[in-house]
């Protein structure tokens, strides 16, 4: 890209579609059509304050937290727009209990499954701290010409053919990967589209941030006590002690490690004896981009990439980062 030339999202998707071509348009369809969704979002995160969406809608999501307004309309425009793109045939989100699937012929002849979730950290909305959405994006299993089945969706993350985060912060940003390294796109309000801003992410292979949840900290486990000391530590060989930081916004916690160098962490504990985060909603997107960023992710013993869900809502253990943190907190949970 030459110096002062704006580079929008659709461009770019463009330019870079000669990457897959059994593709033929498709997934620069219906990356298109995810950012239209964005753009949407985005509107009613910017104004939440103004009417009546900021809040809670008075329901739970079947994880049995509370569902936020916003987490709703998320959710329904996400689904309206890959539905309106007639590229996937069937969406698994968190916000609902089972898949769902498209009967209409031209749903039934294409090639994707879109998982979400559509508004992360949304208990942050009522505080105006930044939120995000996240998406994976899967080639289906099924024929072609059928309705999708659950094979679909209970593929391991490393057969996501793209997957990425639209970030709700001080300014909008979508960040994607679709296997040729991860860019970044922050929305220009005045034009209304998204610019390329960030090119080829590149990961720091160390860093000084730890993000994790101290509040929990006599519920975590043995190694992960062991590893929060270790960051606390003083040692000038290995620029110890970090610094602590913690948003409780996944996507915001990422993007900041992503860029400065870090380690996001959310273990099994008593209260979440299998791990919090949700596998395929959260965990696979994020490993994917830290993974092709030059960085690591795992459930402290084998990389989230490789784990072969069982269930929709299935939750596990996540650590992501920094690929020399990650390999350090594996390092202590074997040793403890």
């Amino acid at each position: 890209m030459t110096q002062g030339k704006v580079q929008t999202l659709n461009q770019f998707i463009i330019e870079r579609q000669a990457d897959y071509p059994d593709a033929k348009g498709e997934l620069s369809r219906l990356l298109h059509h995810v950012g239209i969704a964005a753009k949407i979002v985005h509107r009613e995160v910017n104004k939440a304050g103004l009417v009546d969406i900021l809040g809670a809608a008075g329901d739970m999501n079947v994880q049995g937290e509370d569902q936020q307004k916003l987490d709703i309309f998320a959710d329904e425009h996400f689904i309206d727009a890959l539905k309106a793109s007639g590229e996937v045939c069937g969406i698994a989100t968190e916000e609902n209990q089972h898949m769902i699937t498209f009967n209409d012929d031209l749903s039934k002849d294409a090639k994707y499954i879109f998982l979400m979730d559509p508004l992360d950290g949304s208990s942050n909305i009522d505080v105006n701290v930044s939120i995000g959405t996240l998406f994976s994006i899967y080639k289906r299993l099924s024929p072609v010409g059928t309705k999708a089945t659950m094979d679909d969706f209970l593929q391991p993350g490393n057969q996501q053919i793209a997957a990425g985060y639209i970030l709700y912060g001080s300014s909008t940003m979508l960040v994607y990967t679709t296997g040729n390294g991860v860019n970044g796109f922050t929305l220009d309000p005045s034009i209304g589209e998204f610019c390329l801003s960030h090119r080829g992410i590149k990961t720091p292979i160390d860093g000084k941030i730890y993000s994790i949840n101290e509040g929990n900290y006599t519920k975590f486990p043995y190694g992960i006590k062991q590893y929060i000391k270790y960051c606390q530590e003083n040692d000038k060989a290995t620029n110890r002690p970090y610094s602590s930081r913690y948003i409780g916004s996944l996507v915001a916690d990422f993007h900041r490690n992503l860029l400065k160098g870090g380690v996001f962490m959310y273990p099994q504990s008593i209260s979440y004896p299998n791990g919090k985060l949700r596998l395929l909603y959260e965990c696979n997107p994020i490993a994917l981009l830290a993974q092709r960023a030059g960085g690591k992710a795992s459930d402290g013993f084998q990389s989230i990439l490789d784990i072969k869900p069982t269930e929709l809502h299935q939750r596990v253990p996540f650590y992501v980062g920094s690929k020399n943190m990650v390999k350090k907190i594996e390092e202590f949970l074997k040793k403890f």
